[in-house]
């Protein structure tokens, strides 16, 4: 089944464009460390998912900006890879941005152009034999992505009821250049949480700490950080068992991604994490070995750490049965990360003899699940993207608690003192949406706290 991605704003196509190229450059890879007929059986479900079979190449995808600039670049970069390309008709701009305001995406630029964007998707689905849903990529931080990004997203739940909606959000730096950063947050979290079957969540200021101390980049552009999540995306969006009988790969990726991490309409943060990760020049001289890659992105998740540096080893699971405040760790720094549902993805040499029973520990999980219930495993002996070995983990849990807090306290010191709250409220978002925005998002604290 296929999945038709939705780039939203400046963020969401650059991001777009090096997922595309993430997974072209796997697909075409030579290196899969697999049989031959596993490789074609690999690479046909991969362009099933992401690529058009009538235009040999072309992504899934449309392209939506306020300004045509990006969307250009983007466009022209994609063709010259060679190795793939956008329909040059699937995508929609215009001359003037949303002014890195929320209201004037998702209540002037919404509407007004809600047609010809949904013109362009159902172009795009009616290429599609069977349609899994849509990835709708976007940043929280500016006004198209954030504003638009939340408008679109809501037609599209209007308009495909039946299809998966997972958004990936980039959440801002913490000392962000835009302003009103955290009023366009609220707004958007609150509004895709009433919308979106799940949100899948990659932190700027933790991908740029991969970028600087695994990658070994001096100089950091937008470029890396966006070439990082890429590959975490592409590793668990490209085809995987999802039993170790399955005799073809998942048809349905979305759907079994939500079914194996979203069992309540309460809880629909993901975060990802990756492992291995470091610059290529670094990996012809690396070997790997499960018992070490799993221990490691195990603690990663209790510890609550995004990459395999600097991870708190002195946190441990509390005993089972706990109250939520007592689930402290011993050293009371750090506090254990409580998971409602995990997902593995293994890719590469040997997966059949990984050991994953450390993630079946019932400590790891809230009372109302089993382990069995709540952790899924994929597994392919194919490779990707030159790592003989590597571990994918998207995990619904505590993770996003502190990041959210921390946004919506900023906001709402700067809604209390009436703060830049006139530029919203002139194109149409009242001081009641506001407050209905942080009531959802108190609640979604709440929900997570309790686990």
């Amino acid at each position: 089944m296929s999945i038709i991605t939705i780039q939203l704003g400046q963020c969401g196509n650059q991001v777009g464009r090096e997922v595309f190229q993430a997974i072209s450059t796997d697909l075409h890879s030579t290196h899969g460390l697999c049989s031959r007929k596993e490789n074609d059986a690999y690479q046909a479900a991969s362009r099933e998912r992401f690529f058009s079979e009538e235009k040999t190449g072309a992504a899934r995808a449309v392209l939506v900006d306020m300004e045509p600039k990006v969307i250009g670049q983007t466009l022209s970069v994609a063709l010259r890879s060679g190795s793939w390309k956008y329909d040059h008709q699937s995508h929609f701009c215009q001359k003037q941005g949303s002014g890195n305001n929320w209201a004037n995406g998702y209540c002037i630029h919404g509407p007004r152009h809600k047609e010809a964007i949904m013109n362009l998707v159902q172009k795009e689905a009616e290429k599609c034999d069977r349609l899994s849903g849509f990835l709708i990529l976007l940043s929280m931080a500016g006004g198209t992505g954030s504003g638009l990004g939340a408008f679109v997203t809501r037609s599209l739940r209007d308009a495909y009821p039946t299809s998966f909606l997972l958004n990936h959000v980039i959440w801002p730096y913490s000392l962000g250049e835009v302003i009103v950063q955290n009023y366009n947050s609220v707004l958007t979290l609150s509004h895709l949480y009433q919308t979106s079957d799940a949100l899948l969540v990659h932190e700027n200021d933790a991908i740029h700490k991969i970028c600087a101390q695994l990658m070994n980049i001096k100089q950091i552009s937008f470029q890396d950080v966006n070439r990082v999540i890429a590959h975490q995306l592409g590793s668990i969006f490209q085809p995987a068992y999802s039993s170790d009988n399955a005799v073809q790969y998942s048809r349905s990726p979305l759907g079994d991604l939500m079914e194996a991490l979203v069992p309540h309409p309460e809880f629909k943060m993901l975060g990802l994490r990756n492992i291995p990760q470091m610059s290529e020049n670094y990996l012809a001289f690396s070997t790997f070995a499960w018992p070490g890659l799993l221990k490691h992105l195990r603690q990663m998740l209790i510890a609550n750490a995004k990459m395999e540096e600097g991870i708190d080893w002195q946190v441990r699971p509390p005993v089972p049965g706990l109250p939520p405040s007592q689930k402290q760790s011993p050293n009371r720094t750090a506090h254990f990360n409580t998971s409602i549902a995990n997902l593995i993805t293994l890719r590469g040499k040997d997966v059949q003899t990984a050991d994953l029973g450390g993630f079946r520990d019932p400590a790891l999980y809230t009372s109302w699940l089993s382990a069995q219930e709540a952790l899924s495993i994929w597994k392919t002996p194919r490779a990707f993207n030159k790592y003989e070995k590597s571990a994918s983990l998207v995990s619904n849990s505590q993770f996003l608690l502190k990041p959210i807090d921390g946004v919506v306290s900023k906001a709402w010191k700067m809604f209390a003192s009436k703060a830049y709250v006139h530029q919203y409220t002139k194109f149409g978002i009242e001081e009641e949406d506001f407050l209905d925005c942080f009531a959802t998002l108190e609640q979604v604290i709440a929900s997570y706290t309790s686990l």
